[in-house]
């Protein structure tokens, strides 16, 4: 299980930079945390996206190595990795974390300020613990699938 678990989290992880930075659009990217139905539906389109990034890569893995997945660990696997991508890329939720857990400061790090020629970059708070939360949440869902 340890060669397992250790291919199956590196194929999620390559999988998820790909299609977090990569396969996912600008669009989607821009409106996938707004509120309504815009925002829901194009973190839908990329949570579907990005999950089929993942599958690809985990079916490369078994076609080169032959290790073969079983169904039922699959599924709950690959559920609760889309899911809390999902629930990370609404982005409320995980600013509410942040919050909760005194992290609002380290959250608001990195962002333009008010009247100020400010460069946006990747380097933000926000985007560290929305990244953070991805690497996380891919371990776990590698411990399942690797089962």
């Amino acid at each position: 299980m340890t060669g397992a678990f250790a291919a199956v989290f590196v194929a999620l992880y390559a999988a998820h930079q790909v299609a977090d930075h990569w396969i996912q659009t600008q669009h989607q990217a821009d409106h996938k945390g707004r509120a309504g139905w815009v925002g829901r539906w194009n973190c839908a389109k990329h949570v579907t996206t990005y999950g089929a990034t993942q599958l690809l890569a985990l079916a490369l893995l078994a076609a080169v190595t032959g290790w073969r997945p079983t169904l039922a660990p699959m599924v709950v696997g690959m559920t609760v990795n889309l899911a809390t991508h999902y629930i990370a890329d609404r982005r409320t939720p995980l600013f509410r974390l942040a919050l909760a857990t005194g992290s609002a400061a380290f959250w608001k790090l990195g962002t333009p300020r008010a009247d100020r020629d400010d460069n946006p970059s990747l380097g933000t708070g926000a985007y560290a613990l929305d990244q953070s939360w991805h690497i996380g949440f891919l371990f776990v869902s590698a411990l399942i699938i690797s089962v």
